[in-house]
Formats: structure tokens, sequence, C-alpha cells
């Protein structure tokens, strides 16, 4: 028996992927959670065998954060990763992680537990499409700050706000954003915000 632990935060979503793979002999949900800290706690106290876990949950901890934290402290757990949104960016940070799968959310059910059971079995699972578009995909050109600094300034706040948020001079914060300008090869911060976005670099 496969000990699965599952971890998306919409209730239902969550629910039906439960029930689904309750119908599978060989798989057993054993936790729950609706965050990546109580993923974490639930594959560790679980002694789970395969989290699997949303990537984009609520809390100071995401799916990612929480696959790189359960890999630490379960070694014997295997994560396949579930995202809605399959960008290239994010299956790379997955796999940096160091999860063993990566699968989109519409994926079939019978394709979800064999998902679950190749990864359990020691295997690597990744959605061919997104593999073969991160291939191709430029990394990201952003040092961590330069991120940091744009993914403010696309929340709304001002150079002076950053400047005070992150402990910057105003003209430091000013250089960060000419250099993400520069570096994406955008027309002014809005269109480096877009472009960053949308590689899935913020």
């Amino acid at each position: 028996m496969i000990r699965v632990v599952v971890a998306e935060d919409m209730d239902l979503i969550r629910g039906a992927l439960v029930a689904l793979l309750g119908l599978e002999g060989d798989l057993e949900v054993v936790g729950e959670a609706r965050t990546g800290r109580e993923a974490v706690e639930a594959a560790v106290g679980q002694r789970a065998d395969v989290a699997v876990l949303d990537v984009h949950m609520p809390g100071e901890m995401d799916g990612i954060e929480a696959a790189a934290e359960i890999v630490a402290r379960a070694p014997g757990c295997r994560v396949l990763m579930l995202t809605s949104a399959g960008r290239p960016e994010t299956l790379r940070r997955a796999l940096a992680s160091r999860a063993d799968g990566f699968v989109l959310k519409d994926i079939p059910p019978q394709d979800l537990a064999a998902a679950i059971r190749r990864v359990a079995a020691g295997d690597r699972v990744v959605d061919p499409q997104l593999a073969a578009e991160a291939l191709a995909l430029r990394p990201n050109p952003l040092t961590d700050r330069e991120a940091e600094v744009l993914r403010m300034a696309a929340s709304g706040a001002d150079n002076d706000e950053i400047a005070a948020a992150l402990f910057l001079s105003r003209g430091t914060v000013r250089n960060y954003l000419a250099a993400t300008v520069t570096k994406l090869g955008a027309r002014n911060r809005l269109d480096a915000v877009r472009i960053a976005t949308e590689a899935g670099w913020l």
C-alpha cells in the first residue's frame, strides 16, 4: 500500500483528489493539508510514501518550498507537484527543490494514480510538453534581489516604500529597477513586470 498525503488549499479540489485516490486499491490517503507547512508536518508525521503538493498554497511556504523541506526531513517520502499553471520556470524551481514529479491538475485521474505509483517506485514523472518548454526557455536573468524589488513594484509599491521595506536607499532601488528593465529588454517597469510574470520569474 502506498501512503499518500494530499496538499491543496481549495477544499473542493482536495476533496475530489482524496475521493479519486481512495478508489485505487493500492493507494491510501493518510493525510490532508491546506498549506505548505501542514503538508510538511503531515508527510513527516504520517510517514508518507508520496506527498502530492499543489504548487501555489497560502502562508509562508508554497508547495515548492514545502517539497524541499519534505525531502530534507523525510528522505523516504517522494514528492509529486500539481499545478494549474504550467510554467516552465515553475517546473525548473520544482525540480531544483528535488521534487520527483510535476504534472498539471487537468491530468486524467487514472494518469495521476499512475504518476503516484511511478514516483513511489523511484521514477521521475514530468509533463512532457512542460519539459520541452523548460529546455527551450532562457534562464532567469534576474538576481534574487532584482526579482524581489520588481515583485514589490508589481504589487504597487513606489520606490520609497520598496527602499524602506528592504532597507535600501531610494537610488539603489531605482538602479535595481533600471537593471531589470535592461535585462528583460522591457520598455519600462510595467513591461518588465509583465515579461517577468509571464515567464514565471516573479
